[in-house]
């Protein structure tokens, strides 16, 4: 069997989507709508043309699928502009997973792992309240979570 090539990201690019998707696993599920979603959201982050797109949600898909350990991803990180990135970024991601209108805005499992990359992270607790004063600001409006991260990531990359 051959192996399929990576895709046509850069690592730095590929690590972060990898952290989000490991923060949409720590309830222990990542539904299939929302990985379609990442998918569309992604790949038009990453390319203008259709075929490639379409070929960057192929790939992709494998990759973000794959629950892998925080503390793998978070050693790659960079900077700590980087680091603040995926702070937000995790922050989105469990604020957004409540399923039904009964499940609490973030579950105890969210909060573990999202408790678990604060540390892993170590930034300044400044930092961590700037950002997640900004993030509860955020999550007033009415923007879906992809879509979020989207405009983040795009910033980021810009």
């Amino acid at each position: 069997m051959a192996l399929q090539p990576p895709p046509s990201i850069s690592p730095r690019q590929m690590n972060l989507l990898r952290i989000v998707s490991a923060m949409a696993w720590s309830d222990g599920h990542l539904a299939s709508e929302e990985v379609d979603l990442m998918l569309d959201r992604f790949s038009h982050l990453f390319s203008n043309e259709a075929e490639q797109q379409r070929s960057l949600q192929q790939d992709l898909r494998e990759y973000l699928m794959q629950n892998l350990p925080l503390e793998q991803l978070i050693s790659r990180l960079e900077t700590p502009e980087e680091r603040e990135l995926v702070l937000r970024l995790g922050y989105e991601v469990i604020c957004s997973s409540r399923r039904t209108p009964d499940e609490p805005v973030v579950n105890t499992d969210e909060e573990a792992a999202y408790q678990k990359l604060v540390q892993l992270l170590q930034l300044p607790t400044e930092v961590i309240n700037r950002v997640e004063s900004e993030m509860g600001e955020a999550s007033n409006r009415s923007e879906g979570i992809v879509d979020t991260m989207v405009q983040t990531l795009k910033q980021f990359f810009q």
